[in-house]
């Protein structure tokens, strides 16, 4: 079946990095448009950035913007979010989610969680000194 799994989260200082990728199986990612949320306790699910199928077009939050880089290597099915200059603020259980390039034709709109339909399990990273 199609499954996402998030990886590399965990414990780091402010202004430190942390890399999460999201590796995809039963299916290929060539044809989906991915996006990163993120969800704190008590707040609602948050777009974080998300890339088109091909890699081409990305977009960011305006919190992240400058701070975090998103990727994707289709030929081994990941994408992968690279987090520089982390704050306390950026902790969060982080998401990968997919939807078909097909109904999400403006990456403008791709900062929305309910267009996406295909979720991970979530990774967890905290921001602490």
């Amino acid at each position: 079946q199609l499954q996402l799994v998030e990886s590399g989260g965990g414990l780091v200082q402010p202004g430190g990095s942390l890399r999460l990728s999201c590796a995809a199986s039963g299916f290929t990612l060539d044809y989906y448009v991915i996006g990163w949320f993120r969800q704190a306790p008590g707040e609602e699910r948050e777009g974080v950035s998300c890339i088109s199928s091909n890699g081409g077009s990305t977009n960011y939050a305006d919190s992240v913007k400058g701070r975090f880089t998103i990727s994707r290597d289709n030929a081994k099915n990941t994408v992968y979010l690279q987090m520089n200059s982390m704050k306390p603020e950026d902790t969060a259980v982080y998401y990968c989610a997919a939807v078909p390039r097909q109904r999400l034709p403006r990456l403008t709109d791709g900062l929305d969680p309910t267009l996406y339909g295909y979720w991970g399990q979530g990774t967890q990273v905290t921001v602490s000194s």
